[in-house]
């Protein structure tokens, strides 16, 4: 974890900010009275994201920002005086993490737009209503892959000390690509040459960012790609990129890319058997974020707009910015974003299956704040798709939201496992979320760094 991250007297700001929105019963107690108590959650099936056999009527002991210790009720007892919260009937779990996030989009249909309208109000509106959207669904670790640096960073820090409420974020700042889309220079950067790559990497490198993200690295010269990937890794910082066409996903492994982002290749029914021989002989140190929820969920929206109406999307985002996403979206079926999933989606399982037997790690991640796929509720949403679309055991793809990514961003000693040690990072569930995984869709307790915040 960075050094600047979370201290107990930052989430007692925190928790006056939450307070002074009047965002739960538990935000309206005195910030400073809750913070140092030690916490108890007792009663609850504890799922500690390892991947072994749940433990039944757990107890979870939580001193200030850490877990204290874990056991079972009559086998580890709760100190005199601690603050007990009941997970009787619940799932309990680490915190979810989301690995593809954009919090500079919060669903509008139209790019272009958005990226001349917003700006201006990414830093102190988008990003921190966005932050707050998916730590309210139980994601407490998010990497943000692609928006302005310095808003951005901006973000980051303000969670980290406790001023707005959002995940512990992990952060690229701008793509790094041949050249930028016209109108997105703000947060895609263009390379122009193996110098020019190594300056780009080193000057994200020097302003903090977490890891580095290619998009459209074949058109970039395997000088470039590779460049990138060299310095990222003199810089102690990995690289992950888009594998939208065959030629990227060539060059990245060529250039030893630590991971990628979507299934990719448009309508092709599968990976062509040159590339997934690239594939599997990177597998054991390869991690892959398929993204599969948007092409899942968008004939759903399409054919029954009603989740548009959720209200949960549109926490804490002024009424004439909620009005102009509505606006947007008023014809699913029209949206120039999503004409090809007819064609696309049913290629999905077969890409998704081949990098399941290829032996990457697939971590879950979902591009969220894309055209009408909202911070609030894209999570789970990949997470159930996973199971009940795609055949992943439901312990497989918890591990896949909780253990891996925390693995993948090297933070695992901090974050990922219900552990004595790390962070108390915890949410719970009402019920068996092994067996009915769209339970997820309401997180009922939301723990971050020892504070309760739903």
């Amino acid at each position: 974890m960075r050094s600047k991250r979370w201290s107990v007297l930052a989430w007692a700001g925190f928790l006056a900010v939450l307070a002074l929105t009047g965002h739960s019963r538990a935000a309206e107690e005195p910030a400073a009275a809750k913070a140092p108590r030690l916490k108890a959650l007792v009663g609850g099936r504890l799922i500690d994201g390892y991947g072994g056999r749940p433990l039944a009527d757990s107890v979870v002991l939580i001193e200030g920002e850490r877990i204290k210790a874990v056991g079972r009720v009559g086998e580890l007892a709760v100190p005199r005086g601690a603050e007990v919260i009941s997970t009787e009937g619940m799932s309990v779990l680490p915190g979810l993490w989301d690995c593809h996030v954009h919090l500079m989009i919060v669903g509008h249909s139209d790019y272009e737009y958005w990226d001349k309208t917003y700006p201006p109000r990414f830093r102190d509106t988008i990003m921190p209503a966005a932050a707050r959207q998916l730590l309210l669904a139980g994601v407490t670790s998010a990497r943000d892959l692609g928006a302005p640096l310095e808003d951005i960073l901006a973000v980051r820090e303000r969670i980290a000390h406790g001023e707005i409420p959002g995940p512990n974020l992990f952060v690229t700042g701008p793509f790094l690509q041949h050249e930028p889309y016209p109108g997105t220079e703000l947060f895609r950067w263009g390379l122009h040459g193996a110098d020019d790559a190594r300056s780009k990497v080193d000057k994200l490198a020097d302003a903090g960012v977490d890891l580095i993200k290619l998009i459209d690295q074949d058109q970039m010269t395997p000088e470039e790609v590779q460049a990138v990937v060299e310095q990222a890794h003199k810089r102690k910082l990995s690289v992950t990129a888009h594998s939208h066409r065959a030629e990227e996903i060539r060059r990245g492994i060529a250039a030893g890319v630590d991971g990628f982002e979507h299934t990719g290749l448009g309508t092709a029914p599968s990976y062509p058997e040159d590339l997934y021989a690239l594939i599997r002989g990177r597998a054991n140190t390869l991690y892959w974020t398929p993204t599969v929820a948007p092409l899942l969920t968008y004939e759903e929206t399409r054919d029954n707009p009603e989740r548009l109406d959720d209200p949960r999307w549109q926490l804490g985002l002024p009424k004439d910015v909620v009005a102009d996403i509505r606006g947007s979206l008023a014809h699913p079926d029209q949206l120039a974003y999503y004409r090809a999933v007819p064609a696309r989606r049913p290629t999905v399982a077969r890409k998704f299956q081949q990098l399941r037997e290829s032996g990457v790690t697939m971590l879950i991640g979902t591009d969220s704040g894309i055209p009408g796929f909202f911070h609030s509720d894209s999570t789970w949403r990949e997470i159930v798709s996973w199971i009940r679309v795609l055949g992943v055991e439901p312990m497989d793809a918890l591990r896949a939201a909780t253990f891996w990514p925390a693995v993948a961003q090297k933070v695992e000693a901090d974050l990922g496992t219900v552990t004595p040690g790390k962070y108390a990072d915890v949410i719970a569930v009402r019920g068996d979320v092994l067996r009915y995984p769209e339970l997820l869709s309401d997180v009922t307790l939301v723990v971050k760094h020892g504070v309760r915040v739903k």
